[in-house]
């Protein structure tokens, strides 16, 4: 990069990550500043291939998030936008509510502080008896249940690609950064494996899966490193079965929401995820090995930290995910009348989850600011749900920076 009048920069603002919340925050960014010139470089041919493209869809009510947190403030808002954005746009949204089942006596105190949780965070909840549940849900048991009326479905995909025109911001797709070169007077320079070289006051770092690289390429620390966990689904041949969203009640000591039942936008049923460690950060089977990737997974003391006091929940998710009928004896707690032969395989999605040194899981969005650079360092779900008032966040501390 050269000095002083000398530079010619392609763009006030560069996002790299062209998932939602990097298409979110080019959209804010032109609504925030009209004028501000936006450069998104995108690695893959087209946008929301990871993390966006290949979640359950849900826009979730924000039910499950600590009270004041990052999460629980921009869920309930994000979902309310979402639902606008996507009437706005025509994309294909519905808001069905759910259904959060108890089906374990050691589970309804669990039940009931999530009651309270979601009156904290102002989310009218509904406490149901079983006889209720079933007018809901004929075909599932559970001792208890909350029906969570705010909850909806989208096409998070066309959500992302709508961002990026309405935005009217430059897209690079087949933008893969492989070198950044920062000057804090100056600005930043990013080199694409193509050999592009792409200029901009500023960096904004929406890496997702990668976004600990990116940050350690502008010459940060980042402190965490995103340990890939796989989120491995089935489709229910009989989809008569399920007529919305089904979940568990969640184990708070584990970020993950257990195995869902969810009636996606195209009327098919997608049954899971389950969580295990991918071998790479994308990881979409146990055949993707990339051994450098997980050569850094292991070097990481947090890794070693989870394994250690995750290790018996991790074992259960292993067996369920190597085999069929240990999965669906996990749907049949939901749902008893589901078979082995009713799971079909589908596609499965990597959760991009930060973990610090000592092993902790972040359990909210994590945001940090250098010179000339903006990184988001934490934003799995519900940040599709929260990707607009995310975007407007990060654009927030862009323009700052700028």
């Amino acid at each position: 990069m050269g000095r002083g009048a000398a530079v010619r920069y392609d763009c006030d603002v560069l996002v790299v990550g062209g998932g939602i919340v990097g298409l979110a925050t080019a959209y804010a960014l032109t609504r925030a500043r009209p004028g501000t010139r936006v450069t998104v470089l995108e690695k893959e041919p087209g946008p929301a291939r990871h993390q966006t493209g290949r979640n359950s869809g849900v826009i979730h009510s924000g039910i499950y998030y600590r009270p004041g947190s990052l999460k629980a403030q921009y869920a309930v808002r994000g979902a309310a936008e979402m639902i606008k954005f996507c009437a706005e746009y025509g994309i294909a949204h519905e808001v069905t509510g759910k259904l959060i089942v108890a089906t374990d006596r050691a589970e309804l105190p669990r039940l009931h502080a999530l009651v309270q949780r979601g009156r904290e965070n102002g989310i009218p909840v509904r406490e149901l008896g079983p006889a209720q549940i079933a007018a809901y849900e004929p075909c599932v048991r559970g001792l208890a249940a909350i029906h969570v009326g705010t909850t909806g479905i989208c096409d998070y995909g066309a959500v992302a690609a709508q961002l990026a025109q309405a935005s009217g911001v430059e897209v690079r797709y087949g933008a893969a950064a492989v070198r950044i070169d920062r000057r804090a007077d100056l600005g930043v320079a990013v080199r694409t494996a193509a050999g592009d070289v792409v200029r901009g006051r500023v960096l904004v770092n929406c890496a997702g899966l990668h976004c600990d690289s990116v940050a350690r390429m502008t010459g940060d620390d980042p402190g965490m490193r995103i340990v890939p966990f796989r989120g491995e689904y089935f489709t229910l041949a009989r989809p008569g079965l399920v007529r919305g969203l089904v979940y568990p009640v969640p184990d708070p000591a584990f970020p993950f929401l257990g195995v869902h039942l969810t009636r996606g936008i195209d009327g098919g049923v997608h049954v899971g995820p389950n969580a295990v460690p991918a071998l790479a950060r994308e990881g979409y089977d146990w055949s993707v090995v990339r051994p450098r990737e997980l050569a850094g997974t292991l070097r990481w003391p947090g890794s070693w930290q989870i394994a250690r006091r995750h290790w018996r929940y991790g074992a259960g998710e292993l067996r369920r995910s190597l085999s069929k009928g240990a999965f669906a004896d996990a749907v049949r707690r939901l749902l008893p009348a589901v078979r082995a032969e009713d799971l079909v395989p589908s596609a499965a999605g990597v959760r991009a989850q930060a973990v610090l040194r000592d092993g902790t899981l972040v359990d909210d969005f994590l945001f940090r600011e250098s010179a000339r650079a903006v990184h988001v360092l934490n934003a799995p779900s519900p940040a599709a749900t929260a990707s607009l008032p995310i975007g407007r966040e990060v654009a927030r501390r862009a323009l700052a920076v700028l």
